[in-house]
């Protein structure tokens, strides 16, 4: 029986029990997938992430607990923060590849910032069961990875109440609702039809979308952002053309160490 750590964070928030939670496993080698899905089944959290250091980069991938995604926001920025406080990392920069592409992280101060690659939604036509698997109806539909569902007033996003009789109906990884923010610049929520996470609390990823859109629409690079889910989340984000600045703060919860 080997030992491995682990480690657990609330990540996009400076409070504990606030943010999106993920359980960090570095590893000195790749685990089997299966292995590395059954942790993450184990676990319980929308991610586990687990990376290996190859050079002077580290090779990270993130695992749902039904499968194996493509980008994953806080898991990215909570294993930022596992290799800059307890991996002995001197620089301020890191730099992940991933099946995404290279991802670079960079401390500042007690932020941490994301590049990731922008992902710009288009124009779309919403399916019958995505309407209804919502009790508001959006002003504009668009989609790239996920559905993406603008509404008026961020009144309308904390009245959602998603009914998953229908989302399980569409075919997607996620669905976005965001609207322009009252303290800050826009808000979202992030629904996963067909998982066991159900609301998401904070959904990095989606800011991939969410970020050219606003910033497009308010006519600024600069922006600030909230999730409205139950834990909330805080993100400080940037357009910059093709790639977009993803930042913010993240608290350890646990350590420890799991058994194979």
């Amino acid at each position: 029986m080997t030992s491995y750590p682990i480690y657990q964070l609330d990540a996009f928030t400076s409070k504990l029990f606030g943010g999106n939670p993920a359980a960090v496993c570095p590893l000195e080698t790749w685990l089997p997938e299966e292995t590395m899905q059954k942790l993450a089944f184990e676990n319980n959290l929308s991610e586990t992430a687990f990376f290996v250091k190859e050079g002077l980069q580290y090779h990270i991938r993130w695992f749902t607990p039904e499968f194996e995604i493509d980008l994953c926001g806080h898991a990215t920025l909570a294993s930022a923060f596992v290799i800059f406080n307890y991996l002995n990392h001197a620089a301020d920069n890191i730099r992940f590849t991933c099946k995404s592409g290279p991802l670079e992280v960079t401390k500042k101060g007690d932020l941490i910032e994301l590049n990731f690659p922008a992902r710009i939604p288009q124009s779309a036509t919403a399916p019958e069961a995505l309407l209804k698997g919502l009790n508001m109806t959006p002003s504009g539909v668009f989609k790239s990875r996920d559905y993406f569902l603008v509404y008026d007033d961020e009144s309308q996003i904390r009245a959602i109440i998603p009914d998953y009789n229908y989302l399980n109906k569409v075919d997607a990884i996620g669905v976005i609702v965001t609207a322009p923010g009252k303290e800050v610049d826009f808000v979202s929520r992030f629904f996963v039809p067909n998982s066991v996470i159900g609301e998401d609390p904070v959904t990095g990823s989606a800011h991939c979308n969410l970020i050219p859109f606003w910033a497009q629409q308010l006519g600024k690079s600069t922006l600030t952002a909230r999730q409205l889910s139950a834990r909330r989340g805080e993100l400080f984000c940037e357009h910059k053309g093709e790639r977009v600045i993803i930042a913010g703060h993240a608290v350890l919860y646990l350590k420890g160490e799991y058994f194979l």
